[in-house]
């Protein structure tokens, strides 16, 4: 499996079986997606900046990717995904509306992509969520859990891999997403120093036994 970062919380997983897209966005974030393919593409909440699910191209196996924008379980050409229901603020969806959590299972990994998740995990949601081997974690505040809360749901999950998303760089438009914290703003919670890369290559049976930050540059245009 190889995953890949394209800004804001939009990823390319691609698996053996096929590939799953997440929360593509519209240029409005300030910078715009390359083009990309995918079987799959999971949505995590009805905003503009993840659910641009129209810009992403079908495959040689899928005419037209299969989109997720609800909770449930899904099956699709061999690969798993299983969404559950959060919030996208810290008062039950009030202020922001709810947010999906979907677990994609390909290549025997499993991925957790949290969405725009705005709170703390309870243990219901926990158990609801189960074990995972990768987690793509906003930690960038404002508009979801800050970096601070980010450290407690990686501590309460207990991930192989951890991918930080939604955090604030220079090409975003500052007007819309200047008050987020960076990365570094959360690699100093964690107390960890990391090398950005261009892309990981994850193998279920060579995940590390302690849980590992990886920092991915944003492939974006």
């Amino acid at each position: 499996m190889i995953i890949t970062y394209h800004g804001h919380s939009c990823f390319k997983i691609k698996g053996k079986r096929g590939t799953v897209v997440t929360d593509p966005y519209q240029e409005s974030v300030g910078f715009a997606l390359p083009t990309l393919s995918a079987d799959i593409v999971t949505c995590s909440h009805d905003h503009s900046d993840h659910n641009a699910y129209a810009a992403i191209n079908g495959t040689a196996r899928r005419k037209n990717p299969f989109i997720i924008n609800k909770p449930g379980e899904y099956e699709v050409g061999g690969i798993s995904v299983f969404g559950v229901a959060s919030f996208h603020d810290n008062s039950q969806g009030s202020q922001r509306g709810p947010n999906n959590i979907y677990t994609a299972y390909i290549d025997d990994v499993r991925v957790c992509h949290l969405g725009d998740l705005g709170h703390e995990l309870s243990s219901d949601l926990i158990e609801e969520i189960g074990a995972i081997d990768v987690l793509l974690c906003p930690v960038g505040g404002t508009f979801t859990i800050d970096a601070a809360t980010a450290v407690k749901t990686i501590r309460s999950l207990e991930p192989s891999v951890v991918i930080p998303m939604h955090y604030k760089t220079p090409e975003h438009n500052q007007d819309l997403f200047g008050d987020l914290q960076t990365v570094d703003d959360f690699l100093k919670e964690y107390s960890v120093e990391v090398t950005p890369q261009k892309s990981v290559e994850l193998d279920k049976l060579r995940l590390p036994e302690e849980t590992e930050i990886v920092v991915l540059y944003p492939q974006v245009v």
